[in-house]
């Protein structure tokens, strides 16, 4: 929804293609839907289900992975002053650690939503946003490393320390 919606009415340097747009608002009402059914007519939770360690937790890393893609965003958006289209080196944040903060705040964020709602397509759903924005962000960090000689070797591509 964020990256669909609001995002691109926010981004600096290049203008971002309608296609996209469309796209990518196509995929979020199927998405949506297919979500939506499954909890509205398929899923039986029971009365207590929110006092549930996997409902609790799954909401804790939902919304930890929400703010850790909203900040992660914004401080990409100011990286370029209006009308800029240059790549700069991203700072702050989890950028300290990784090349794809706000990819790494998306997985668990949709991770987070899938152990809260302890469904298939709730999990099918975070394990193709994984396998979508994953490679994308292993190629930004070889972007980066590749075109900025003075980009810090020891940040990782996706998770802090690991990859």
């Amino acid at each position: 929804y964020l990256r669909s919606f609001i995002y691109p009415f926010f981004t600096r340097g290049r203008p971002f293609p309608l296609q996209l747009l469309f796209f990518g608002t196509l995929f979020c009402i199927y998405n949506g839907f297919l979500q939506g059914y499954y909890l509205i007519y398929c899923a039986e939770y029971p009365h207590d289900w929110y006092t549930d360690i996997r409902f609790t937790s799954g909401l804790l890393l939902f919304l930890l992975g929400m703010g850790i893609n909203i900040h992660s965003d914004l401080l990409l958006r100011q990286l370029r002053k209006p009308g800029e289209i240059i790549y700069k080196i991203p700072q702050g944040g989890l950028f300290t650690y990784i090349s794809g903060a706000n990819y790494f705040g998306e997985i668990v964020e949709w991770f987070g939503f899938a152990i809260a709602t302890w469904s298939l397509p709730a999990f099918t759903f975070a394990f193709f946003t994984l396998c979508c924005i994953g490679p994308r962000a292993y190629h930004h960090h070889r972007y980066y490393l590749k075109t900025f000689t003075d980009y810090p070797k020891s940040r990782k591509a996706l998770i802090p320390f690991v990859f």
